[in-house]
């Protein structure tokens, strides 16, 4: 029988990278990885994660630029800085509350 992970962080959470200089918000969540092997294998051996954790989908930042991280749970820590996330797309899918955290838009379907 298969243990389930339970995921450490949430959806809306802001997160920073252990061992790079990024952070961002969580939108998604897979349960261990779910991307391409080709995306795995590029990863270098040394810092590689392992396939059965936590995979989380991030609307991240760096000093230069916005994108959307794949990360580990083993690499991602809580951002405790306080700091607003500036991705463009964050509008669309959270609301910002009044203590700075993220919470997620209700989206209606037609």
């Amino acid at each position: 029988m298969q243990k389930i992970k339970t995921a450490k962080f949430s959806i809306g959470q802001v997160v920073r990278h252990r061992l790079f200089p990024f952070r961002g918000v969580i939108f998604d969540i897979d349960p261990e990885f779910n991307n391409s092997e080709e995306w795995y294998q590029a990863i270098p051996a040394e810092v590689r994660p392992s396939k059965d954790q936590p995979f989380y989908h991030l609307l991240a930042e760096n000093e230069e630029t916005e994108y959307v991280a794949y990360v580990s749970e083993q690499n991602l820590l809580e951002d405790e800085s306080g700091e607003p996330v500036r991705h463009p797309q964050l509008s669309e899918l959270f609301i910002q509350t009044s203590d700075g955290k993220y919470t997620p838009r209700l989206r209606h379907n037609h």
